[in-house]
């Protein structure tokens, strides 16, 4: 039995999410270095207040996401393969040694400056569920304008889809969405509308900054939620965390992409359970699970089990 990790992206985020990492060598030396490299507290960057930022939610993530996956796999419960969902894909491609954990501390420091700046206020995402695509891109064609954009980001499920945009183009969309039979219309905890056109040029920026970066071949299997497809090629995974800000996410077929390729067990890393929600309907006859509010011993229990199925 394959084990897939996975890496949360922007919404995932919650207060004390880094000082709630186990208390060992390997989380305390991910911590270290991130202080090292960002020359600050990454502990700092985890209050309610500081969340109102971007760039300190994404940081988190890359910072959490890195130190449980080690924690783990000094422990012998490292993964087969992994994947990210938008932020995400930064701390997967560090534990597939694809980017050093430098570099990416880094890059996802410029991706959030980036995005924050370009993007203060007035811009969000929301999550339809109960329509599928066809039906909510007609809504959203309806809707978008220059001056009013809004745009399909992530297809996190069949019937469960996030748009982008402006908060008053969300806001029709949503009304429009629940007129026509959703489910569900919410408002999402991200202030930046990412996966979609809007962020092109950050994309471009983002590129530049990856040309100064040596990227290598990943050392396990390496599945790109923007890309949907399994990446080797350390140019072609360069420039899909490059670009990934801009392009949509397509979470339920790298799942399945995770399944066809042996994934029985997929292991949210922190923080939150988003993605072990929305993985575990593709898992077919696996199991998801969220690392929050395990115990290390119980993980890893559950990877030594997964190692020993055929």
């Amino acid at each position: 039995m394959s084990v897939l990790f996975t890496f949360p992206g922007q919404g995932a985020q919650r207060a004390g999410m880094l000082h709630a990492l186990p208390d060992d060598p390997a989380v305390a030396a991910t911590v270290d270095e991130a202080a090292s490299v960002l020359e600050l507290d990454p502990l700092a960057l985890d209050t309610e207040a500081a969340l109102a930022s971007t760039r300190a939610v994404q940081l988190c993530l890359l910072i959490a996401g890195v130190a449980m996956a080690r924690s783990l796999s000094v422990q012998g419960g490292g993964p087969d393969m992994v994947a990210g969902f938008s932020i995400g894909e930064y701390p997967a491609a560090v534990v597939a040694g694809t980017l050093d954990y430098a570099d990416a501390l880094r890059l996802v420091a410029l991706r959030g400056q980036l995005m924050e700046d370009a993007y203060p206020s007035g811009y969000g995402m929301a999550a339809i569920v109960g329509l599928e695509h066809a039906p909510l891109a007609a809504l959203v064609a309806q809707v978008h304008s220059a001056l009013s954009p809004v745009h399909i980001a992530n297809l996190n499920a069949r019937r469960q889809i996030a748009i982008a945009g402006s908060d008053s183009a969300l806001q029709r969309v949503m009304a429009l969405a629940l007129a026509r039979g959703a489910s569900k219309a919410q408002r999402l905890a991200v202030n930046v509308p990412s996966h979609c056109p809007l962020f092109d040029a950050q994309a471009q920026e983002m590129a530049a900054a990856f040309a100064q970066v040596n990227m290598r071949r990943p050392a396990l299997t390496y599945l790109s939620s923007s890309a949907t497809r399994s990446l080797a090629d350390p140019a072609r995974i360069r420039d899909s965390l490059a670009s990934n800000m801009a392009r949509q996410v397509n979470w339920a077929d790298t799942v399945r992409l995770a399944w066809e390729r042996g994934a029985r067990l997929a292991l949210e890393m922190p923080s939150g359970s988003v993605l072990t929600r929305l993985t575990a309907p593709e898992l077919a006859d696996g199991l998801a699970i969220s690392c929050e509010d395990q115990r290390s011993d119980s993980l890893l229990a559950m990877l030594a089990a997964a190692r020993r199925t055929p």
